[in-house]
């Protein structure tokens, strides 16, 4: 008998434990044919992002990070209160052509962009940057997790199988932090357009 509780408490107490590890879900965003709340516009440009098939669609114009247009920006979690994770599924609905040709994540402190997690068109290969990994796949998931002072890339290519980490640094103390999906060095004379889906912000167990 005694044996048997042991074993109902350790299971109990593995079960306790694994609930405990559930990442807690901040905020989460289907784009499900409209923004969620918390969300604006960098640069605006109304006719060049819309809701498709389920997702956001934003057209992947001429510019740069500075200058990047229909920047979707919202207030990055408090590094202070722990780990967070912001992911977000990219697909390309065109092959990208031009150099640099980009799209996914990009970290804002004081209103500038300082760091990105993106799939990345270089020499006319596709790459996960930070970390030059290969990325063929039409779809990835990107997950940046960030602490209160260090940032780890990963990806999942078409969503599936274990994350990859690309690569992990350092990061600025907390301070006016956004986080913000947008694509930019896209061709003048082409419309090209990126789908980006289940955008979540997680808080992971310490």
């Amino acid at each position: 008998m005694k044996r048997g509780l042991i074993l109902t408490a350790g299971l109990l107490l593995i079960n306790v434990s694994l609930l405990a590890a559930e990442p807690k879900v901040v905020f989460e965003d289907d784009f499900d044919g409209k923004l969620g709340d918390g969300w604006s516009w960098l640069r605006e440009s109304a006719d060049t992002w819309r809701f498709k098939d389920d997702a956001l669609e934003i057209c992947v114009e001429p510019g740069v990070a500075p200058t990047v247009k229909n920047a979707l920006v919202r207030e990055a979690p408090d590094r202070n209160k722990g780990t967070f994770a912001i992911e977000v599924t990219v697909t390309n609905a065109t092959r990208p052509t031009r150099q640099y040709e980009q799209a996914g994540i990009t970290w804002y402190k004081d209103g500038k962009p300082v760091f990105k997690l993106v799939k990345e068109l270089i020499n006319g290969e596709l790459f996960i940057i930070p970390g030059r990994k290969p990325m063929s796949a039409k779809s990835v998931q990107l997950r940046l997790v960030v602490t209160k002072d260090s940032y780890t890339a990963q990806f999942r290519p078409d969503g599936k199988g274990e994350f990859q980490t690309a690569a992990a640094g350092g990061l600025a103390a907390p301070g006016k932090d956004q986080v913000s999906i947008q694509c930019y060095n896209g061709p003048p004379d082409a419309e090209h357009w990126i789908g980006f889906d289940d955008f979540r912000i997680l808080q992971l167990s310490e």
